[in-house]
């Protein structure tokens, strides 16, 4: 052993830089490249070099440079809504994205240094196990950020996307990562019938999953018009432009010829009280006199006479009104953490209008419009696949509203289109988008998208929608499934590690 380690060392240098460059190459795997073998191959090299790692905190080092390649080329947009559209100076927006990026990459740093930790003969085993439990608290911690789980890159055609509806993106990303882990451990010419058997397994059960039909039809088809305002998000809530968005989007609800017309996030940039006397009437009657609903994004002050007000679609035409209040905000452009400490800084370097949002409750019931029970998500909501499941099984079909505006030509609309395809296959269910910029799509129950519109358009999609009704197995049960066997597998793999070091004592 001895021997060894100072070879060990002399490679962390260039072992770092490899496990950057397998970070970075990830990001080809998610859309819209969508390259989807490239992040097991990367994960194999990364199992690969920990094995072979001098000590944990060489393990966590080559962790933390993967972490690193994956975000700053993965959600670097993050840059371009702080300092194109947020107003933050580009030296300080600059090191802030950077900043973000290195604490995300702490989690694939915490993995690492556990598979390292673990039992030689388990690690083919708890890597996987552990990365699945850091990927799943990154989701959790400081209200959340779970972009770029290994699980949707594998979402819609590869086989691996098939396991979805039984265990969610975090069972996905099991499979991802256990097929890596097999890859390394047959270089490593280690137990490779094992090896051998897991990656055939995880395949077989992805293939076999995502042949079968977990949910069914459920009544007529309904016709739909997504609507793409494409209104530049620097003009947005501009006073000289809202006349015009008005008026775009009264005419879009006008000429649609579809049973249910959905608007995308915000798309009335005023609150609604605010909004011209009867304009919202006028909505309502031309879409009610053809037996239509419509679901309008508007923001909406307290009906209790509070300050608070919350990020809101609201339903009229021919059903009742409705509304959804979103729950999950985005820290920092909806919501301001520890606002009584942060919040002077906060507003003397970032310019996000309405950016002091109110939750909305945590689980509400679908919208009743046009023959269907439709479970709206806001944009970035529909990152969490166990928030969305609240709505189920009641809900026949999913809709999300998004502006994806502040992300200007970058991969994020394209990634977030991505991570909506695999709540479609989680669920079982359609997933209608309507976003300001792109990207409008129509997904459908395995997550192909039917239709879409291209970026930085104006334009009305119209297809028809089919409801669904049933349950997948995530549905029923969530994360809790994978999220128990993974910690099992981690403590199983740590206490024998630590039997075999007492042993060898």
């Amino acid at each position: 052993m001895t021997a060894t380690a100072p070879v060990r060392r002399r490679g962390l240098w260039p072992s770092g830089v490899v496990s950057f460059a397998c970070g970075a190459v990830s990001v080809l795997g998610f859309a819209p490249p969508g390259w989807f073998p490239l992040p097991v191959i990367a994960f194999a090299v990364l199992s690969w070099l920990v094995a072979r790692a001098a000590s944990a905190r060489a393990a966590a080092a080559l962790g933390f440079g993967f972490g690193l390649g994956l975000f700053v080329f993965g959600v670097g947009w993050v840059y371009v809504a702080l300092n194109q559209f947020g107003g933050m100076p580009f030296w300080l927006a600059g090191p802030a994205t950077l900043l973000f990026a290195a604490f995300l990459s702490l989690y694939p740093a915490i993995a690492c240094t556990v598979a390292y930790l673990a039992s030689a003969k388990w690690r083919m085993f708890v890597f996987p196990a552990a990365w699945v439990l850091t990927e799943w608290l990154r989701g959790w911690i400081f209200t959340g950020f779970p972009w770029l789980a290994l699980g949707y890159s594998q979402v819609p055609i590869s086989p691996l996307g098939g396991i979805a509806p039984l265990a969610g993106v975090f069972g996905v990303s099991l499979g991802v990562t256990l097929v890596g882990s097999a890859i390394a451990s047959l270089a490593l010419d280690q137990q490779r019938w094992r090896a051998g058997f897991v990656a055939v397994v995880a395949l077989a059960i992805g293939t076999i999953a995502g042949m079968t039909s977990w949910t069914r039809p459920v009544g007529e088809s309904v016709t739909v018009a997504l609507v793409q305002g494409n209104v530049a998000q620097d003009l947005k809530f501009r006073e000289d432009a809202l006349l015009r968005t008005l008026v775009a989007y009264e005419n879009a609800v006008s000429q649609a010829q579809a049973r249910l017309v959905i608007l995308p996030e915000t798309a009335l940039p005023l609150f609604l009280h605010d909004l011209p006397p009867d304009y919202f009437e006028r909505l309502r009657s031309v879409t009610a006199e053809r037996g239509a609903d419509t679901i309008a994004g508007v923001f909406e002050n307290d009906p209790l006479g509070s300050d608070r007000y919350f990020n809101a679609v609201v339903s009229l035409g021919a059903s009742p009104s409705q509304r959804y209040r979103k729950h999950h905000l985005v820290p920092f452009g909806e919501f301001i953490p520890l606002k009584a400490l942060l919040a002077p800084i906060i507003n003397d370097w970032l310019h996000i209008p309405l950016s002091d949002q109110t939750r909305g409750d945590a689980v509400q019931t679908p919208l009743s419009v046009a023959g269907q029970k439709v479970a709206m998500n806001i944009c970035y909501e529909d990152v969490f696949g166990e928030e969305i499941i609240r709505q189920l099984p009641d809900a026949t079909i999913l809709a999300n509203v998004s502006n994806d505006a502040w992300y200007g030509r970058s991969w994020a609309a394209e990634q977030h289109l991505q991570i909506s395809q695999m709540r479609a296959r989680e669920t079982g269910r359609w997933m209608l988008r309507a976003t300001n910029t792109g990207m409008t799509a129509a997904i459908d129950e395995t997550g192909r998208v039917l239709a879409s519109l291209p970026q930085f358009t104006e334009g009305i999609l119209t297809i028809k929608a089919q409801g669904r009704t049933g349950s997948t197995p995530y549905v029923e049960l969530g994360n809790g499934p994978v999220m128990v066997l993974s910690g099992l597998v981690v403590a199983i793999g740590l206490a024998l590690r630590r039997r075999s070091d007492m042993a060898s004592r």
